[in-house]
């Protein structure tokens, strides 16, 4: 069937907002559309669980599956440990209400999304094509992204009134055709993210939903969008979630299978009699892989190392509650960003680390598992590699406006694994009197 159709103002809502991810980027406006859909979805998840059977028949609500719960208390768990962190170290009352309210557009969406995809009935097929349309418009636009440098067009074209809201900075209301790599000057494209970066690993994301598409004509789109999206970039992390994120998934579910085994007990004897050359080949391509943008590299590893040593140091449990700015070391960058799990230690402590790790660690190996016997873990363990991939490298929270496909696939699965236990519980429930 080529024509997806929503079935209910949840998938409706979805699938526009993808589709219309263009015209709300034009107007500089998806930083806000992100937030304020995550906590529509959240809002009318809530109430389907409210109301029960009261609820229209088409928003029916599913029960919410165990690591659902481990979002909802983790993420819930960021406000009072961003409470705590900006007490102790006296921030004022306005500072403390504007790092609440970055809360709500960040952290909060990151157990949103997946309690709609867990009990809101989005189907699968929805948020796939309406990343393949994504896909289409993408291709549409190329053309003049791609010549705007070489024919005397401007980087940016705008700067959204939007931007008085607030959020991490102006880039985030800004379009641009594309912008300069400022060690060398060259063009590179970031599409609709705020940098290329993150723009290489949303194309990475829409391969992964392209793969699972159906319709080839629908799928050739998303992949070939994805695969744009990842080389115009010129983002090295897109080059590694390219190959990692799609392959990785992939081989894991073939592993459970005699062939497959064969095949690693052959490696490993082969890799027996060559480690020490592919040792030293692996150390020489990282070494190149860093010195492609040798700055880069230094800024984020000196990112780094202040972040853990004054995090070591000054506030272990609870962090510093907000970034610090940075020297010129550092080329100003603030202290605590380019890295998530750097970045909690320093503004959240081991709590907010461990407030992020449980759940992510859970999804994590639910989907691993369910990849191993079914096709259906691909997806979501893709989007999880991509996840733990860009926290090497971004601070994913203030990213998950755009994130949040893959965070309703996350929900999603869970509902899916939880509805396959579903029939051998009631079946349980009804042998119980019957034993008796």
């Amino acid at each position: 069937m080529n024509k997806v159709s929503p079935q209910n103002p949840a998938e409706w809502l979805a699938l526009k907002t993808l589709v219309w991810t263009w015209p709300f980027y034009a107007i500089g406006s998806l930083y806000i559309v992100g937030p304020v859909l995550g906590w529509i979805l959240g809002g009318l998840a809530f109430l389907a669980l409210y109301l029960g059977p009261a609820m229209r028949t088409d928003l029916s609500a599913a029960p919410v599956p165990p690591v659902i719960w481990a979002w909802l208390l983790g993420m819930a768990a960021m406000l009072p440990i961003l409470w705590v962190g900006h007490l102790n170290w006296d921030f004022s009352i306005p500072q403390t209400i504007k790092s609440s309210i970055g809360w709500a557009k960040g952290w909060a969406l990151m157990a949103l999304f997946p309690l709609a995809g867990a009990v809101l009935p989005i189907r699968r097929e929805v948020l796939i094509r309406g990343q393949c349309i994504l896909g289409l418009w993408i291709l549409c636009l190329a053309p003049i992204m791609l010549a705007a440098p070489f024919i005397g067009l401007p980087e940016k074209i705008l700067t959204s009134p939007l931007k008085a809201v607030g959020g991490p900075g102006p880039e985030y209301f800004s379009v641009y055709f594309y912008t300069r790599d400022p060690s060398t000057w060259a063009p590179r494209w970031q599409f609709f993210a705020p940098w290329s970066p993150f723009a290489a690993l949303l194309g990475v994301c829409m391969v992964l939903f392209a793969t699972e598409e159906r319709v080839t004509k629908w799928k050739a789109a998303g992949i070939a969008a994805g695969v744009l999206m990842i080389f115009a970039s010129k983002s090295r992390m897109g080059l590694v979630g390219l190959v990692g994120c799609t392959l990785g998934p992939f081989l894991l579910g073939k592993i459970g299978k005699k062939a497959a085994w064969m095949l690693l007990a052959g490696l490993s004897a082969s890799l027996a009699m060559t480690a020490d050359n592919l040792i030293r080949t692996v150390s020489g391509a990282i070494d190149t892989f860093k010195n492609a943008r040798a700055d880069s590299t230094r800024v984020r590893a000196t990112l780094q190392r202040i972040a853990e040593e004054r995090w070591w140091e000054e506030a272990i449990w609870f962090g510093h509650g907000r970034p610090a700015p940075g020297g010129h070391i550092v080329e100003y960058m603030p202290i605590g960003s380019h890295h998530t799990w750097y970045g909690l230690l320093f503004i959240k402590g081991v709590t907010g680390f461990a407030a992020l790790f449980i759940p992510l660690f859970f999804q994590g190996v639910l989907a691993a598992v369910d990849t191993m016997s079914s096709t259906r873990g691909r997806l979501p363990l893709g989007i999880i590699c991509v996840i733990i991939l860009l926290s090497f490298g971004e601070n994913i929270e203030i990213e998950a406006y755009l994130l949040w496909p893959g965070l309703v696939i996350l929900g999603i699965h869970a509902r899916e694994l939880a509805q396959d236990k579903a029939p051998f519980i009631a079946q349980d429930e009804t042998l119980v009197p019957q034993d008796l």
